[in-house]
């Protein structure tokens, strides 16, 4: 009977949901539509053989890993200027903004030159196929110029989001999503006349897509009421605002390494069963990431909308909202389920796979719609409540458990030593998020997280 009172009293803040939709609906959208583009790789990909499929798919956990590392940088620079921007502080969010270019702009560096001169070495962590590797390293050649210059595009929008010009990035993405996949059907099929590149034309068509949108992000800046960026902020040190930002960002950064180069360890592991298994992976990873969508703008909405209440004191009603959340998040996660299990036939019927490779997509589908639960939940609390009032370690250390010291090293023996069947490794790859769900519930009812992290 409590539990009914509280789902018929959880929407009763309209003005709160309401914000958080405002704030939700264009992050979702703006995800959906970067989630899109691995949709369309895989389609299209996967119309002319597995193997260009399987091999772009496991060619872009390298991109993944530094996503995940421009994420944590994002994520900083999110947790400090939603906190500033409820206190109406500008010019601290043009310091924040030059903190975060400086170190994007090293981490892409590195990023382009491992791709442009290292993709066999690359390759050879995620696959022993010869087929694979070779496809993967012409994409990673010509792929590696758009991660020099996507992570600046993923400042400017960080700032857009917290600076309440959330519909602009939903624009900027939802366009560039759009031009990127029509140059997907042109370079791979090769239309109107260009020759068809298969898995490199999806590579120079995400380099000319992350040109576009770097372009439109620094325009937009440039207009009534954006935050424009100061170059002289990437000398400028301020050491309080510093350390601040180390203390919010270095414990994300830290768990976002963690569990980038972990879920990349899971395909790799996957990738070295058999071409099958990596096909089937490739497509699970492919829905899970747009289901994801949901949960990642609602996270990043409750990151600004609960970092605005604490910034501006707000704490008590903060922690109202925060308990709301945790019931809102498992209605996120149970919704992700069925869409899960009810998604099966529409993906098999249009993905050209085998016999055996259709039984593992059908098993993992299965899996992932329990592993949902965990993962939605997790991600609002944690990296959206937990770090709106800074309180970012818990993430770092509940991964060192529940990944590295359980899921990894199941999947590891389950594969190699023991060589269990497919679907049981894919199901310890997903012990880690289901399992730390009752320690994050645990941790959250401590509220070390309520706190205002803004200075005079």
């Amino acid at each position: 009977m409590n539990m009914l009172n509280r789902l018929k009293t959880l929407f009763d803040d309209k003005p709160f949901f309401n914000k958080l939709l405002v704030i939700a609906l264009p992050i979702g959208l703006q995800n959906l539509m970067l989630a899109l583009v691995a949709a369309a790789d895989a389609i299209m990909l996967g119309k002319l053989d597995q193997n260009s499929m399987a091999a772009v798919s496991l060619a872009t956990q390298v991109q993944f890993i530094q996503i995940c590392i421009i994420a944590a940088i994002t994520a900083g620079m999110g947790i400090l200027g939603a906190q500033y921007w409820g206190k109406n502080d500008r010019k601290v969010i043009d310091e924040i903004f030059g903190m975060g270019m400086r170190q994007v702009a090293i981490v892409s560096v590195v990023f382009f030159i491992a791709c442009s001169f290292y993709p066999h070495l690359l390759m050879s962590f995620f696959t022993n196929d010869p087929t694979l590797a070779d496809i993967g390293c012409k994409y990673l050649t010509i792929a590696s110029w758009s991660y020099l210059i996507s992570g600046v595009s993923q400042c400017y929008l960080a700032v857009m989001k917290v600076s309440e010009r959330v519909k602009r990035t939903a624009w900027i993405s939802s366009v560039t999503v759009i031009i990127n996949i029509i140059l997907n059907s042109v370079f791979i099929f090769g239309l109107f006349g260009v020759p068809a590149m298969g898995a490199r034309g999806a590579a120079v068509a995400t380099v000319i897509a992350r040109a576009f949108e770097l372009l439109w992000c620094v325009s937009s800046s440039y207009e009534k009421g954006f935050i424009r960026f100061n170059p002289k902020m990437l000398f400028h040190w301020n050491k309080l605002l510093t350390l601040d930002f180390l203390r919010c960002a270095s414990p994300i950064m830290a768990s976002f390494i963690i569990w980038s180069v972990g879920f990349t360890s899971y395909t790799a592991i996957v990738g070295h069963l058999n071409s099958d298994a990596a096909a089937a992976n490739s497509i699970a990873a492919v829905v899970r990431d747009l289901l994801c969508c949901i949960c990642n703008g609602f996270c990043s909405a409750v990151g600004i909308v609960i970092g605005n209440e604490l910034g501006a004191g707000q704490l008590k009603q903060a922690k109202i909202h925060g308990d709301k959340l945790m019931l809102f998040s498992f209605l996120c996660g149970f919704f992700c389920t069925i869409v899960m299990i009810s998604t099966i036939p529409v993906v098999l019927r249009f993905m050209k796979l085998s016999d055996k490779a259709q039984e593992y997509l059908v098993g993992m589908f299965i899996i992932m719609a329990i592993y949902m639960i965990g993962r939605t939940v997790n991600t609002i609390m944690e990296n959206g409540v937990f770090s709106a009032g800074g309180d970012t370690l818990f993430d770092t250390y509940s991964l060192i458990v529940s990944m590295w010291c359980i899921a990894l090293p199941c999947a590891f023996i389950a594969a190699f030593w023991l060589k269990l069947p497919v679907l049981v490794v894919y199901a310890c790859t997903c012990l880690d998020e289901v399992g730390k769900l009752p320690w994050m519930i645990h941790h959250y009812l401590k509220y070390k997280w309520v706190k205002n992290l803004t200075r005079n």
